[in-house]
């Protein structure tokens, strides 16, 4: 029987052609080796399985080539190439940093480069993983690799290029590999299965890109297994069962549950997704990437930024087309939110249940909004039917007085004594002697203290809105008139955040103070610099001018300014 031999080795690339996905850096390499413009230091660096070694191997087997093709490509055929295919060759050194990082080990890699080559031009040194060297070690490579004899060349490989020496990286010409984009990664396994006579859907195929996360190494030895075990045929169906990923069809699922608002059917599809052995965390996080890849979808500009195949772009684009985009807006706003909750809450699972139910009622809020205002508007309406019967009709004008008062179901249900029932108390003394204009609206006086009591008791009913509940919490405005109230915030980003809320919050203190007149105007306080203490005796003196006696206990104790 033949030995086996994993696609990672077996269809690993010779070639500058064959690299994938690094087209622009193998370019440069050949431009190099063309105009004969080579450096003693190279370093490749960049995430795993993305070709560092491979170029480093090819470009070693190029430059030595006795007869290059078009100047920049091994003929294959030279005692040189053959050597190198062979593995025989005594011109290209690997050193495995990570087990041979120790100084010793650099000083017989240094002993070795005064042997000059044998065959071909160049002895070629390739140190992999070269951040796992000791301090001692990079130290002693410092002055051969600056001035190296004039045969020598060596290409440093890393994973991490941010634990180099800076000494090390200001000798070297550095490369920086990409990593293996989705479509790139889909094309060379196609390639593979059909070198190989395996019929895969491209669906599987755009499952083992997404989990290779950019590593066409990961990729294939995940394609290796999935042939193991579906044989010459690999299915959608199979390749997410052996790799344990959550079908796609579950996010288009929930989110035509959200958009239909059937919580029942959302918080049945995440027990499902529960009971299948999946966690309910990672749910969350490939949910907020589905609802990302939607939005994306959403514009022809942006669609490209989603790295999936063209069968699964196009259900993406599909699905855009039901979802508004201040709705996918507000959906990602609240998983981002569920997210950030979910490592620290203890019950996972109902903070998990909480968000889809907002998502399955962001319509149904956006609809909620207007309802108070639309529902006196009614009674101007009936006025007019029994105006012809009788003129003494507006007799009956007191009974639309209460429609306007419940606009929280909240509030009266609450009995403890809280602020709410301050604010009810509040509104059922008022209640009887509301003044009304002619068109309809309510106008009733009151007091500062009426006003701030109601504006308190907006932290109650706004409790589960954390970004409001700050700014309620921090601010309070100031009543210019019983028309207008003026709120003054720290920054502008600040303003827009509370302009998202602004209606809601006016609605209830309009409500709850029986004015409908009452305005708000948000401001930006202007922050006065020359009032900024930046030094110690800026400071000092702005201390001393609030609390004089500073000054007295500076003299007598003699003390001084740090």
């Amino acid at each position: 029987m033949d030995n086996y031999i994993v696609s990672a080795r077996k269809y690993r690339p010779t070639t500058f052609d064959s690299v994938v996905g690094q087209e622009n850096l193998t370019q440069t390499l050949r431009n190099a080796i063309r105009q004969n413009h080579l450096a003693h230091a190279y370093l490749f660096c960049g995430p795993r399985g993305v070709g560092k070694t491979t170029c480093a191997r090819i470009f070693a087997k190029t430059i030595n080539c006795l007869n290059p093709m078009n100047g920049h490509d091994a003929c294959n055929e030279c005692e040189s190439c053959r050597a190198f295919n062979e593995q025989r060759s005594f011109n290209i050194h690997e050193l495995d940093a990570a087990s041979n990082n120790g100084v010793d080990d650099i000083r017989s890699l240094i002993e070795q480069t005064h042997i000059p080559p044998q065959i071909g031009k160049y002895s070629v040194y390739i140190i992999d993983e070269v951040h796992m060297l000791s301090q001692g070690a990079f130290n002693a490579l410092l002055k051969t690799l600056e001035e190296p004899p004039s045969y020598v060349i060596f290409i440093l490989a890393t994973t991490e290029k941010h634990k180099v020496l800076p000494t090390i990286l200001s000798r070297c010409q550095v490369y920086d590999f990409n990593r293996i984009t989705v479509a790139d990664i889909i094309r060379h396994l196609q390639f593979i299965a059909q070198q190989e006579g395996i019929e895969v859907e491209e669906q599987a195929l755009n499952v083992v890109a997404q989990k290779a996360d950019g590593g066409l190494r990961d990729a294939l030895s995940i394609f290796d297994q999935l042939v193991a075990f579906s044989g010459n045929k690999i299915s959608y169906q199979r390749t997410i069962e052996v790799l344990n990923v959550l079908d796609a069809d579950y996010y288009f699922r929930l989110v035509s549950n959200a958009l239909q608002g059937q919580v029942t059917e959302a918080m049945l599809l995440l027990n499902e997704v529960l009971q299948k052995g999946f966690d309910a965390g990672h749910f969350v996080t490939g949910l907020n990437q589905h609802l990302r890849d939607v939005l994306m979808s959403k514009d022809a500009a942006t669609v490209a930024l989603i790295e999936t195949s063209d069968t699964i772009r196009k259900q993406y684009q599909q699905q855009a087309v039901s979802c508004a985009a201040t709705w996918l807006f507000q959906a990602l706003d609240i998983l981002n939110t569920c997210d950030i909750n979910y490592r620290t809450a203890k019950n996972k699972r109902l903070t998990v249940e909480l968000a889809l139910i907002k998502l399955c009622t962001i319509g149904n809020n956006q609809q909620a909004t207007p309802a108070p205002a639309s529902k006196p508007a009614p009674a101007p309406a009936s006025k007019p039917a029994p105006a012809p019967i009788s003129k003494p009709a507006p007799a009956p004008t007191p009974t639309p007085k209460p429609a306007p008062i419940p606009t929280m179901p909240s509030i009266p249900s609450i009995k403890l004594p809280t602020a709410e029932d301050k604010q009810q108390g509040m509104v059922n003394k008022q209640q009887a002697s509301v003044p009304q204009s002619s068109n309809g609206t309510t106008a009733s006086p009151f007091s500062k203290d009426q006003f701030y009591d109601a504006w308190a008791g907006l932290k109650s009913i706004f409790k589960d809105e954390a970004r409001l509940l700050a700014v309620l919490s921090e601010y309070r405005p100031k009543l210019m008139d019983e028309t207008l109230c003026v709120l003054e915030l720290a920054n502008p980003w600040q303003r827009d955040e509370f302009k998202k809320y602004g209606s809601l919050v006016m609605n209830h203190m309009r409500q709850v103070l029986h004015n409908d007149k009452l305005q708000l105007k948000l401001e930006v306080a202007v922050l006065d610099k020359s009032k900024i203490a930046y030094t110690a005796e800026e400071k000092y003196k702005q201390l001393v001018e609030a609390y004089p006696a500073l000054q007295t206990m500076k003299e007598k104790l003699n003390l001084l300014l740090e």
